[in-house]
């Protein structure tokens, strides 16, 4: 058995009201990792930019850029 499928059926074994909790922690541990995530990238963008490996452009050329 994975381990992705004993917490499922540990998470089974909650009452309802236990079971919402449960998600509503997961969410909000999600939204704080992707949050931490974002701001690394945003870090790494602005330390790529002050050593010139990038340069700004406005989202018309980023766009022209992806298609092309």
């Amino acid at each position: 058995m994975t381990k992705f499928s004993r917490v499922l059926d540990s998470a089974d074994g909650l009452a309802i009201e236990e079971q919402e909790s449960l998600v509503q922690v997961l969410q909000h541990r999600l939204a704080e990792h992707r949050r931490a995530e974002l701001a690394e990238a945003v870090k790494s963008a602005r330390r790529e930019f002050k050593a010139g490996r990038c340069r700004p452009a406005t989202p018309a050329q980023i766009i022209k850029r992806l298609l092309a």
